[in-house]
C-alpha cells in the first residue's frame, strides 16, 4: 500500500460521515442547500421521497421514526454537514466566475493516480465500499471538488521544469522500485490454534473460509484475511508479517508469527516488483503539488469564498 493509499482512506473516513449524514438527512426530509452536481456524481439515496414520519426501528413495540433520527444527527453532525455543503457551493461559483472546469477525464486520471498500490480499479471500488461504505459515485463527487479547489488555489502560481528537477533529484527515495506481496492472514489467539490452522489448510481447507470464521482480527475476518496487495515496508502493516513474507515463495504459507497477544499465520498469494519512472504524468503531478505549496493554504483559501459570495448559516442552531 502506497502512501497515498493511506492518505486517501483517511480522507475518506472523515467524508463517510458526511456521505452517510446526507444521505439520511435528505431521506428523513431535512432541507439542504442546492449545489451543482458534478458530471456523475448525484451522491445515492437522494430524493427517495420517503415520509419525514417513516418508522426506521422498533424497540419492544416502541418505534423510532426518521424524524427523531434526522433530529439526532442534525444536532451532533449537522453544522459540520451544512458547512461542507456551503464549502463546495462558493468553490462551485468561484471556479465557474474564474472560467475554471473540471471534466470527466481530469476526474479520470485522478481516481486513477489514487488507485495506486490496490491489484486493480475494481479492488479499489470494492474497498471503498466495504470499509468506507463510498460508492463510485460519491469518490467521484469528492475529486470533483478537490480538482476545482487545486485549480483555483494554483490560477497565477508557476512551477519550472528546474524546480521539478530538482525535487525529483532531492528525493530519489519516492522513485526508487519496490516489491509487494499479496497476502493474506489469519490471526488467533494461541500458537496451537495457528498451527492446527495450518495442517487444515495444508490437508485442503480454504483458508479465506476459515479466516473469515475464525480469526480474531475483526478487519480482515471480513474479507477472508485479504490484506490485498502490501509493500515490503509498508508501516501500517507488521513487521513481523512483512518480515515473514520475504521469505515465502508465491503460494507458501508461512509458520505460526508470533504477534503482540495472538499468532498470525499469512499465505503469500503472489509477489511482484514495481518499477517507477518519472514520466510526463508524474513530472505533472510533481508540479501540482509544488504549486500548491506556493499557493495560499486551501483552508484560508475557501474561507475567503465564502466572505466573498456572503455566505452565511441562516439557522442559528447549525452555526
Amino acid at each position: 500500500m502506497r502512501s497515498v493509499r493511506v492518505l486517501w482512506v483517511a480522507i475518506c473516513l472523515l467524508l463517510a460521515t458526511v456521505i452517510v449524514l446526507a444521505v439520511l438527512l435528505v431521506r428523513s426530509g431535512a432541507q439542504t442547500p442546492q449545489i451543482a452536481e458534478p458530471p456523475s456524481a448525484n451522491p445515492e439515496g437522494a430524493g427517495t421521497g420517503e415520509s419525514p414520519s417513516k418508522a426506521v426501528a422498533v424497540v419492544g413495540g416502541h418505534t423510532i421514526t426518521a424524524d427523531q433520527l434526522q433530529q439526532r444527527l442534525a444536532d451532533k453532525y449537522g453544522a459540520e454537514l451544512l458547512n461542507v455543503l456551503v464549502d463546495r457551493e462558493a468553490i462551485r461559483q468561484e471556479a465557474e466566475a474564474l472560467g475554471i472546469t473540471v471534466g470527466r477525464e481530469e476526474i479520470d486520471a485522478e481516481m486513477k493516480r489514487m488507485q495506486e498500490g490496490y491489484e486493480n480499479e475494481q479492488q479499489f471500488y470494492k474497498s471503498m465500499k466495504e470499509q468506507l461504505g463510498l460508492s463510485k459515485s460519491e469518490l467521484n463527487e469528492d475529486v470533483y471538488y478537490k480538482l476545482l479547489l487545486e485549480g483555483v488555489a494554483l490560477r497565477g502560481v508557476q512551477v519550472t521544469d528546474a524546480e521539478v528537477d530538482d525535487y525529483i533529484k532531492a528525493h530519489p527515495e519516492e522513485f526508487k522500485g519496490y516489491v509487494q506481496y499479496y497476502l493474506m492472514k489469519m490471526e488467533v489467539k494461541t500458537k496451537e490454534e495457528a498451527a492446527q490452522f495450518i495442517k487444515d489448510v495444508q490437508n485442503g481447507a480454504d483458508f479465506s473460509s476459515l479466516a473469515r470464521k475464525s480469526s480474531i482480527d475483526t478487519a480482515t475476518a471480513k474479507l477472508g484475511g485479504d490484506l490485498g496487495w502490501v509493500e515490503e515496508n509498508d508501516r501500517f502493516v507488521s513487521s513481523a508479517l512483512l518480515d515473514a513474507a520475504r521469505v515465502l515463495k508465491p503460494n507458501e504459507i508461512s509458520k505460526p508469527i508470533p504477534l503482540k497477544s495472538s499468532f498470525a499465520v499469512i499465505w503469500l498469494k503472489d509477489k511482484k516488483e514495481v518499477k517507477k519512472t518519472v514520466d510526463d504524468r508524474k513530472r505533472a503531478y510533481i508540479r501540482k503539488e509544488l504549486g500548491l505549496q506556493k499557493a495560499p493554504p486551501q483552508k484560508l483559501l475557501v474561507q475567503s469564498m465564502r466572505e466573498k459570495r456572503h455566505a452565511e448559516i441562516i439557522d442559528p442552531e447549525l452555526r
